[in-house]
């Protein structure tokens, strides 16, 4: 049976004394994804993870492959953002010799090198929609085919997929098919942003501190005003974020007591080379220009096969669902204020939320 306590100061999952997961966290949002990774112990269920980038989705796909049934098996991942198009097919089901210029001999794709074990298909979001199609029917038949095959072979594989996008909004944007999602989204998991577990900061500076500190010389710590000051910040990178600063302190500070100086240094730098990245140059991208920007992408997704109807309903819906999410995050739930901050008849707040599917905090009115 697998247990879940405490190993240290840690918060683990564990099925043997001498094992300990590298998920690190003792937080109430933290412990509820340690309890569904234990009770999927015994099931082969799809599991579909959502987070931001650099939570650690890949961290709890590995933690649900080496604790369930197929742990003997391998876990193999592949991201969908990092994969041309037109390979996406041969690098999920292989492809045979000839199948196309430069195919010199059968090479196996993902399904089959996974076989008996799990497939982590992360950025699920960026699959394009003839490779979409072409995993849900291996879903319902639980087979395939090479490219250029032509004998099924059997898909023996757990199945977890992972996104930072909100794949119902891609569904009314018809950039995601809706069949497939509810394919893949079974189990639904959500890995909160590190701003939501600010209690856990603590335990995990302290963490990527001591790894890092055993090529430096010396255990860094962390004094009272550093550590308040990570947990103020917002970490737009998450826990990626926060192990890359650890690392940096570590490599460029010599001192072992870190103070609130330096924590405010490497931040106000990290932040200045973002701003810079996100701008270009330096000047910030203006709204007009975010917008083109992504209008660009939307629409030349009609030039990949997936036809495009009721744009301007769609744009709409995708620019109006995190103003009106937003907003109502300011205001605290509290629909009255916030419709008088967005200038609208609360009656027609109130539709919209319907209407885009808006999650209700609720304490507001």
């Amino acid at each position: 049976e697998i247990l879940i306590g405490l190993v240290g100061s840690e918060m683990c999952i564990r099925d043997r004394p001498d094992e300990q997961m590298s998920l690190i966290g003792r937080s109430v949002v933290m412990q509820d994804i340690y309890r569904i990774i234990a009770r999927l112990t015994t099931s082969d269920l799809t599991v579909m993870i959502n987070g931001e980038s650099g939570t650690g989705k890949e961290l709890v796909a590995r933690a649900l492959h080496e604790y369930g049934r197929r742990r003997t098996g391998p876990f193999v991942a592949i991201n969908m953002a990092a994969i041309p198009r037109n390979l996406i097919e041969s690098e999920l089901f292989g492809h045979e010799r000839g199948a196309f210029t430069g195919a010199t001999s059968r090479v196996a794709g993902r399904f089959e090198q996974a076989a008996g074990g799990t497939l982590f298909l992360d950025e699920i979001g960026d699959m394009p929609p003839e490779a979409q199609t072409r995993l849900l029917r291996v879903l319902q038949d639980g087979e395939f085919t090479t490219v250029g095959g032509t004998v099924p072979i059997r898909a023996n594989v757990r199945i977890i997929a992972a996104t930072h996008r909100d794949l119902r909004q891609a569904i009314r944007a018809g950039t995601f098919r809706e069949d497939l999602y509810y394919r893949l989204n079974v189990v639904p998991m959500r890995l909160p942003p590190l701003r939501e577990r600010v209690e856990d900061i603590p335990l995990l500076a302290r963490h990527f501190l001591n790894e890092n500190a055993e090529g430096a010389g010396s255990v860094r710590v962390l004094d009272d005003e550093a550590m308040a000051q990570l947990q103020a910040y917002r970490w737009p990178g998450n826990v990626r974020e926060l192990e890359n600063l650890m690392r940096r302190i570590t490599a460029l500070h010599p001192q072992e007591s870190i103070g609130a100086d330096i924590i405010a240094a490497e931040l106000a730098e990290a932040s200045s080379v973002a701003a810079q990245g996100e701008g270009g140059g330096g000047a910030a991208e203006t709204l007009a220009e975010a917008v083109e920007r992504h209008l660009r992408r939307f629409l030349s997704s009609g030039q990949d096969g997936m036809p495009l109807s009721d744009i301007y309903d769609k744009v709409i819906a995708e620019v109006e669902r995190p103003l009106i999410t937003m907003t109502l995050a300011a205001t605290r739930g509290n629909q009255i204020r916030a419709a008088a901050m967005l200038g609208l008849n609360r009656n027609t707040l109130r539709k919209k939320i319907r209407d885009l599917d808006i999650p209700v905090v609720r304490g507001g009115t």
